[in-house]
């Protein structure tokens, strides 16, 4: 799939205020903004219109956009984010996506999804169930895709916060993988790049119109990119780990 656009939105103070699993301590506010400059040229770099929209203090994790939405080439659809103190972040992300799409769908309570949860390959939509995307919510989700002609299937996270913390779908039947999903049955047909346990962060990459942006740092996971022909764009990503987040989650691309 070519991409022509991407939405993101400049990271607040209040980041560092953040949710998140990790104990690697609180993002470094100034270098977390070098890095999502650096995020975006990297975006423009791969040929894409970037929309950048300006900080909400009032919303720490906001810079993550991804979770708020589902963009595809038929339909977007606004999430219900797990979180509460996200649910505040789709009111931005719709009025701006309102100007590219002529209606959206929306995932209502008791649904909640991250699209976090969710993978595109081709016409077809993984769905993790996760702590924050749970049944209503994918069911509403894979209502919503089918209503547009594409097919869902669900995946029960037990370790991972998102599904694409550890699947990402490059092309060709290439998946890249690693953690509690490199044994699951849903991905037994896939081309599997499989990424070590200790290098895990990294099998959150995006590939976007022929170059793959990467998380800097991981030496296997950089070779096994390269073994498969991959242009790589490496990029530090280490004050957005520290929130959980990866390269897909910082922007919608369409």
């Amino acid at each position: 799939m070519n991409y022509e656009k991407a939405i993101v939105k400049t990271p607040c103070i209040n980041l560092i205020h953040g949710l998140t699993t990790s104990d690697f301590g609180p993002p470094v506010y100034e270098k977390a903004l070098d890095q999502h400059a650096a995020y975006i040229e990297a975006l423009k770099s791969c040929g894409l219109e970037v929309i950048i929209l300006k900080p909400d203090e009032n919303f720490p994790d906001s810079t993550f956009v991804e979770d708020t939405a589902l963009v595809t080439n038929k339909c977007a659809v606004i999430t219900n984010p797990g979180a509460m103190s996200r649910r505040g972040e789709i009111k931005s992300i719709a009025d701006e996506l309102l100007n590219h799409y002529g209606s959206l769908e929306y995932i209502k309570d008791p649904g909640t999804v991250d699209a976090g949860d969710i993978m595109m390959v081709d016409n077809h939509f993984y769905i993790g169930l996760s702590e924050r995307t749970n049944l209503s919510g994918s069911e509403q989700m894979s209502e919503i895709l089918d209503k547009h002609g594409y097919s869902a299937s669900t995946v029960t996270l037990s370790e991972m916060l998102h599904l694409k913390s550890g699947v990402a779908y490059l092309d060709n039947n290439n998946l890249v993988i690693t953690g509690e999903f490199v044994n699951h049955p849903e991905f037994e047909h896939f081309n599997k790049l499989i990424v070590p346990d200790s290098e895990q962060y990294a099998a959150n990459c995006l590939l976007i119109n022929n170059k793959l942006l990467i998380a800097e740092g991981y030496r296997e996971t950089g070779h096994l990119i390269k073994s498969k022909g991959y242009d790589a764009i490496k990029l530090d990503m280490s004050e957005f780990q520290k929130l959980d987040g990866g390269l897909s989650c910082l922007s919608l691309r369409f």
